[in-house]
C-alpha cells in the first residue's frame, strides 16, 4: 500500500499539470503553455488542501440535495420557492443570514436536525453545521499558500463529526419513533445506501488530508473511537 509520500507526490503532480498550466493552440498552429503564477506560491500540500476542500463541500452539498429529495417537507416548511433556492442558500452559506440558528454553528447547529423542540429545516440544520465545521477546518479559507497553515486535529475532528451525523441518521428518533430525517433505504426490496456511501468518502477525504498536514507539521496521532450511544459533536473551530 503506497505510503502518504506516495499519494502525496502523485496527487501534486496530477494537480499541477492540470491546473497551474494551460495550453493554447494560436491560430498558426502552434502551442503555447502558461503557468498561473499564483500556482508558484503554493506547495504540494496547498494543492491538495484546496482540492480536498472543495471535494468535501461539494459532497456535503450534494447529500444536502439527496436528503431534501427524501424529505421534501423541511425545504417546504422553511419556506423555499424550491429544493434549489435551498440548496443555493446554503451554496453561500458565508453570505447568508441565518436567524433561524440563533446564531448558533458548526455542532450546536448541526444537532437541531436531531433536537425534538426544533421545527425548523432539519436538513438546513445538519449541513450547515457540517459545513461550518468544514469551513473551520479549512480556517475559513478556500484556497491555500506558501505560509498557510491547517490543523490536522481540525481535521481529524471534523471527519470524526460527519461520522457523528451519520450514526444520529440511523439512530436518533422522536419520541414517536420515526427518523427525524430519512436518508438510506433498507427495505431488501428496494435498497439504497448512497448516503452512507457519500458520507464515507466526505470522511475519507478529511481523514486523508489530516494525515498529510500531521506528516507536514512533524506529528503524529492516533485516531480515537467513540462511544456509540454517547456520540456528540466534537469542537473544530474552537479548537486550540
Amino acid at each position: 500500500m503506497p505510503g502518504v509520500p506516495v499519494l502525496l507526490a502523485a496527487a501534486a503532480a496530477l494537480l499541477l499539470a492540470t491546473v497551474a498550466c494551460s495550453t493554447q493552440l494560436g491560430k498558426d498552429g502552434k502551442t503555447t503553455t502558461t503557468v498561473d503564477l499564483k500556482y508558484l506560491a503554493k506547495t504540494e500540500v496547498d494543492r491538495i488542501a484546496d482540492l480536498n476542500r472543495q471535494e468535501a463541500v461539494n459532497g456535503l452539498l450534494l447529500l444536502a440535495d439527496k436528503l431534501y429529495r427524501r424529505n421534501p417537507r423541511e425545504w417546504k416548511k422553511a419556506g423555499y420557492a424550491s429544493r434549489e433556492a435551498a440548496l443555493e442558500r446554503l451554496g453561500k452559506r458565508q453570505e447568508a443570514a441565518w436567524p433561524e440558528f440563533n446564531g448558533l454553528r458548526e455542532g450546536p447547529a448541526a444537532a437541531l436536525a436531531f433536537s425534538e423542540s426544533y421545527g425548523g429545516d432539519r436538513v438546513a440544520a445538519l449541513i450547515y453545521g457540517l459545513l461550518t465545521m468544514v469551513d473551520a477546518a479549512f480556517e475559513h479559507k478556500d484556497s491555500f499558500y506558501l505560509f498557510d497553515q491547517l490543523d490536522e486535529r481540525k481535521l481529524y475532528n471534523c471527519a470524526r463529526n460527519v461520522e457523528v451525523a451519520v450514526w444520529k441518521l440511523a439512530h436518533d428518533r422522536s419520541a414517536a419513533g420515526e427518523a427525524f430525517l430519512l436518508a438510506n433505504e433498507l427495505d431488501p426490496a428496494n435498497r439504497n445506501l448512497s448516503f452512507e456511501r457519500e458520507f464515507g468518502r466526505v470522511i475519507g477525504l478529511l481523514d486523508f488530508l489530516a494525515r498529510v498536514v500531521a506528516d507536514r507539521n512533524g506529528r503524529s496521532f492516533s485516531r480515537l473511537t467513540q462511544n456509540v450511544a454517547t456520540m456528540i459533536f466534537l469542537p473544530v473551530g474552537l479548537l486550540k
